[in-house]
């Protein structure tokens, strides 16, 4: 089987060519002459065998393939430069990089609590925070580009350790108050019959689950990847979200109502993942243990 060895230069030049959208801007901006830079591109297609951008007379278009490479450009750089930085001050007072995945449901919440603690204890300490439904964080941890990731259940736990918060109900949001009790206040599952809902993706399979046994099927109107997403859509009066109680604080409108809703099957809990068997640094068992005294 031929090994194939990936430039970084190489990748550096693809992803200025996919940012750009043009090789003429890329290779300007690249400071080098677009000739060169047009040939490192056939290259790097004929050296992988596979089509990364399709040429037209007006513009770039990427292909599926160009997409992947893309995704995984941008990791391996990353690894490359937070590698870099951190040996270049290993021997100084820097501490080093702290890298976070967070769902923002939980890490809106959780962790600028948890970062300002941590940077009273350790100012020299530098942060680095990526946000992303729980599948990217995963994917982030899995490929090392994260030290640890904040995420909600359910979620495949076989390959990492963790550590869980006590459980929180979920919440229905909606514009106005006309469709439940008086705001804050406990709704049973009924009462979401024939009401549109709108839901993250992950939850999806509980909610029906849960909404079955309670006799009746969920009116899914819109299903999202992102906490956000939802509030914003219920602000719209176009339907009911369902979020995790901590995700309410994210509601910036006064005018929406929050009813917790009254159903165990409907808990989660918001948890704290590394990898199992990756040696961790000293400041990433740190981090573990505060997330452990929450």
């Amino acid at each position: 089987m031929q090994f194939i060895l990936l430039d970084i230069k190489q990748l550096k030049y693809f992803l200025a060519i996919i940012e750009e959208g043009n090789i003429t801007k890329a290779a300007k901006r690249l400071h080098i002459a677009q000739p060169p830079l047009s040939h490192q591109l056939r290259m790097l297609e004929d050296e992988l065998d596979v089509k990364l951008i399709e040429r037209t007379t007006k513009k770039l278009h990427i292909t599926g393939a160009g997409e992947l490479l893309q995704y995984r450009a941008e990791q391996i750089l990353h690894l490359v430069e937070t590698t870099t930085n951190e040996l270049k001050k290993y021997n100084t007072e820097f501490l080093g990089v702290l890298s976070v995945g967070t769902v923002p449901s939980s890490g809106g919440v959780l962790l600028p609590r948890l970062l300002y603690s941590f940077h009273d204890r350790y100012p020299n300490l530098n942060f680095q925070i990526r946000e992303g439904d729980t599948y990217r964080i995963l994917d982030m941890l899995t490929n090392g580009i994260i030290d640890v990731g904040i995420v909600r259940t359910p979620f495949n736990s076989e390959i990492f350790e963790s550590i869980s918060l006590p459980n929180d109900p979920m919440m229905a949001i909606a514009n106005g108050n006309n469709l439940f009790k008086a705001n804050n206040q406990s709704l049973s599952l009924s009462n979401l019959a024939d009401v549109p809902l709108i839901i993250d993706r992950r939850f999806k399979l509980m909610i029906v689950s849960s909404c079955k046994k309670a006799g009746f099927k969920p009116k899914i109107l819109c299903e999202c990847d992102d906490v956000r997403t939802i509030i914003s859509l219920a602000e719209t009066r176009m339907g009911v979200g369902i979020v995790p109680k901590p995700a309410i604080c994210l509601i910036s409108k006064s005018n929406m109502a929050c009813n917790e809703i009254n159903e165990l099957s409907l808990e989660t809990r918001t948890t704290l993942l590394w990898l199992k068997g990756r040696e961790l640094s000293h400041i990433t068992k740190e981090f573990i243990h505060s997330f452990d005294l929450e």
